[in-house]
């Protein structure tokens, strides 16, 4: 009875223990199998080339959208072998122009098939070089609109109260009074757009939030239900809305029709106290009769100039946003499917 029980006691003992060992080499072999899975979904995703991570390239909280469907490289971890990558590329990210898409960068491309650009401006891009290469071009219009007008509506208010001089006074230890000079009133004034599209739209949307009045040109007039949803007047003559205007809004794409869109004649236009901004490429503006008519000096040392980097889309959310309509441009166009926003060479 005594033998019987120290056997059945023995059981009890190593029952649950091997019944754990097995557990835990069936976790080992699932782990195994979801780790081998996942190599090789690695490897199957197609490969895209970037500019980098961090710089000029991209924040590191958007690259695990590009991770999700791609196998991404660097540049200069590209460069290091390009005739080993090389073909693997079929997608190129282009984020702040860059990787700059030069003929001897594509040629070792041989199996590229799309570009895709984050933003919607592609001056940078050869578009009818790329595409006689077989190779689609996208952007991403839309998903930018909404920060580049929070931008241009912050860059008008900087400039008419005058808030970067008044930061300056405040917090120069020379500064004996805070006095400032006097702003220009925002709420009730006119406000002129150049370039009604998605952007200008927005741009117009906020005016309307400070009871502007809102002028525009464009090439073409939009429609009754556009015009009234923001309560805007077409200016078929540019020269009326500049003439008419206390701050006007450039929001045009750079073409070689709007290089140099506003210079000498122009200005000369606008009234004395009028504001300029320009969020639209800087050729769109002739920088040299901007010089003139802001005094002679050099642009980066006038006090009535408020210059920023390229920073309309700057925002986390926009740029999560514009990462994940690349993503969906590159991927549509590898697998054969109509693409969102792709560019046509003019």
């Amino acid at each position: 009875m005594l033998s019987v029980c120290r056997v059945r006691c023995a059981r009890k003992l190593w029952g649950p223990a091997q019944t754990s060992q097995i557990l835990n080499v069936t976790n080992m072999h699932r782990s195994v199998r979801q780790l081998l899975h996942k190599k090789v979904m690695e490897d199957n995703k197609p490969w895209a080339l970037i500019s980098e991570v961090g710089g000029q390239g991209y924040i590191e909280e958007v690259t695990d959208i590009m991770k999700q469907h791609f196998q991404i490289i660097c540049l200069k971890d590209f460069l290091q072998n390009p005739l080993l990558h090389g073909p693997k590329i079929q997608a190129m990210f282009v984020w702040n122009a860059l990787p700059a898409t030069k003929p001897a960068l594509l040629s070792s491309l041989p199996s590229l098939k799309v570009v895709a650009n984050g933003g919607v401006g592609i001056d940078h891009l050869d578009v009818s070089y790329i595409t006689s290469l077989g190779v689609k071009v996208t952007n991403t219009p839309g998903v930018v609109s909404d920060a580049t007008a929070d931008i241009a509506m912050g860059l008008l208010l900087a400039s008419a109260r005058n808030i970067v001089e008044g930061h300056q006074i405040a917090v120069n230890p020379n500064t004996t009074h805070k006095q400032c000079k006097m702003g220009v009133e925002v709420t009730g004034s006119t406000l002129g757009i150049i370039g009604m599209g998605h952007i200008g739209s927005k741009i117009a949307q906020r005016g309307k939030g400070f009871d502007m009045k809102i002028l525009y040109h464009n090439r073409s007039r939009r429609s009754v239900e556009d015009e009234q949803a923001v309560g805007a007047s077409y200016h078929d003559n540019m020269d009326d809305l500049l003439n008419a205007s206390d701050f006007v809004v450039l929001a045009v794409n750079l073409t070689p029709e709007t290089t140099g869109l506003i210079s000498h004649r122009e200005l000369s236009l606008m009234k004395p106290t009028a504001t300029l901004v320009n969020i639209s490429r800087g050729l769109v503006v002739d920088q040299d009769a901007l010089v003139k008519a802001l005094q002679d000096h050099p642009l980066l040392g006038l006090p009535n100039v408020l210059i920023t980097p390229h920073v309309g889309t700057n925002t986390y959310t926009t740029t999560r946003r514009m990462v994940q309509r690349m993503v969906e441009n590159a991927v549509a166009a590898l697998k054969g499917q109509t693409i969102p926003n792709e560019v046509q060479p003019k």
